[in-house]
């Protein structure tokens, strides 16, 4: 049975906020361009019975396992990013995206590809529909060789490496058996968002983030209940021989699976939620951040379900600040003294 954490104490939560500023962590994935297109409904159409949206603004925010880089940014951590984009303005768009929040862009690689991009159109803070234009084929094994090349020359200036797997390309056998043995043999912590196409290749890494979804293929049934949940994670940390495995639940929270049997369920933070696209970025970005600075896993994970609990609650894909965290972990803190008092 799965136990319920220690609840997080204030002083220790601003001690590690403040250590985030010293982490350095490398992103290696699947990179994308969001952009949205933000307006109002006013009528139907008369072509066919869909909404009409009349567009008032229009933005762009880095997807993919670009957002992951943008949320370790946004809480403060030094980031840089390894993957590739198209000749195209898209490319340019995200490449002057990640600068401008001073994000390391300079091992990206440029493809004759398109970039991958995601427009969402929102109107009265309800998304409408999402487009996508993208190439998902493997990319050529001499722009994975490339990529790994790059990854060789960061590896000894990081904290840690994320593995972002959208399934767009980036993340294949090869470049994950060149990736895993070189992060493991410099002692770096290392954490794979996975898909299932490569589960069975994130062999002997810091952590796993799967969610409901993925966490059932991989173990091959539905995850219904506690006792299916248990199951999954013991199956998963026994196949992949994994220090950690963390299944994102949605409204049910956490849990998060350690290496010796320990369990650890997290219920849901989220006190409203609008938006759930990019909350699986925010997890692993701030638990990867977290145990780069020292964090145990339970730790890490309680901070990662507070700012996924954040990130919920605004419309599009966001990220969540230091300031934001402390304030939630304040007001849960404050929810639950006060619940007692009342009893």
């Amino acid at each position: 049975m799965a136990a319920s954490p220690k609840p997080l104490a204030l002083a220790g939560v601003d001690r590690l906020l403040a250590r985030f500023e010293k982490a350095r962590v490398l992103v290696i994935g699947d990179m994308m361009l969001d952009e949205f297109l933000w307006g109002k409904v006013s009528r139907i159409s008369p072509e066919a019975p869909v909404p009409v949206v009349w567009v008032q603004s229009e933005s762009t925010m880095p997807g993919g396992a670009a957002n992951v880089a943008n949320n370790i940014r946004a809480l403060g951590g030094q980031v840089s990013v390894v993957g590739a984009v198209g000749t195209d303005r898209y490319g340019e768009l995200l490449i002057g995206g990640l600068a401008s929040r001073q994000i390391d862009a300079t091992s990206m690689i440029r493809t004759d590809r398109p970039t991958t991009v995601k427009t969402r159109v929102i109107a009265h803070h309800q998304q409408v529909v999402r487009v996508d234009r993208e190439q998902a084929d493997a990319l050529p094994a001499d722009l994975i060789d490339r990529l790994v090349d790059q990854v060789r020359e960061r590896i000894q200036d990081v904290d840690a490496i994320i593995l972002e797997d959208y399934n767009k390309g980036v993340i294949s056998r090869a470049l994950l058996a060149a990736v895993i043995p070189l992060a493991r043999k410099h002692k770096k912590i290392i954490t794979v968002d996975p898909k299932q196409e490569h589960f069975h290749l994130y062999k002997r890494v810091t952590c796993l983030t799967p969610n409901r979804l993925e966490a059932g293929q991989a173990a091959g049934f539905e995850l219904k209940t506690q006792a299916d949940i248990d199951k999954a994670g013991e199956i998963i940390l026994r196949k992949l021989d994994c220090e950690s495995l963390l299944i994102t639940l949605g409204e049910d929270g956490i849990c998060l699976f350690e290496r010796g049997g320990r369990r650890t369920w997290i219920p849901t933070m989220a006190q409203a939620v609008f938006d759930v696209a990019g909350a699986g970025d925010t997890v692993i970005g701030t638990y990867t951040l977290a145990l780069a600075c020292g964090a145990s896993k339970p730790v890490a994970a309680q901070l990662a379900n507070f700012a996924a609990g954040v990130v919920v609650g605004k419309v599009g894909v966001a990220t969540v600040t230091p300031d934001e965290l402390r304030e939630r972990i304040r007001a849960q803190k404050s929810a639950r003294v006060g619940k007692r008092t009342s009893e």
